[in-house]
């Protein structure tokens, strides 16, 4: 059995849960980007203590086959204080060569999703 079975994906343009990757399409090696992964950009997610985005993980597959985990952001603030979360988050990172960035998340009610984006 693999994990990998039970991440869902869909078009973020009309499901609430797909992480949205957000950067340039090409970047110039060894310099830093911008990465923004968005859990409901186009149709708002909820953020309350019953439903909401848990994390979201960034992870780089370069062309040779290297995965590199970049980033994990956890949204701990939901409603059960005086404070929200967004289900978004922005890093910096710096890539050596092309490959595909990967994001996951993780919705307590609706469990794992993912998707992709190639940049080189």
């Amino acid at each position: 059995m693999s994990i990998g079975a039970y991440y869902k994906s869909a078009d973020w343009k009309t499901e609430k849960h797909v992480p949205v990757i957000d950067c340039p399409d090409a970047f110039a090696p060894d310099a830093f980007i911008d990465i923004t992964v968005t859990i409901g950009k186009e149709i708002p997610h909820p953020n309350t203590v019953e439903h909401h985005i848990r994390w979201v993980n960034l992870f780089f597959i370069s062309d040779k086959g290297v995965a590199t985990d970049l980033a994990r952001v956890e949204f701990n603030a939901h409603g059960e204080g005086p404070g929200f979360t967004a289900s978004k988050a922005t890093v910096a990172v710096k890539l050596t060569g092309p490959g595909t960035l990967i994001a996951t998340s993780y919705c307590n009610i609706h469990g794992l999703w993912e998707s992709s984006k190639t940049i080189s």
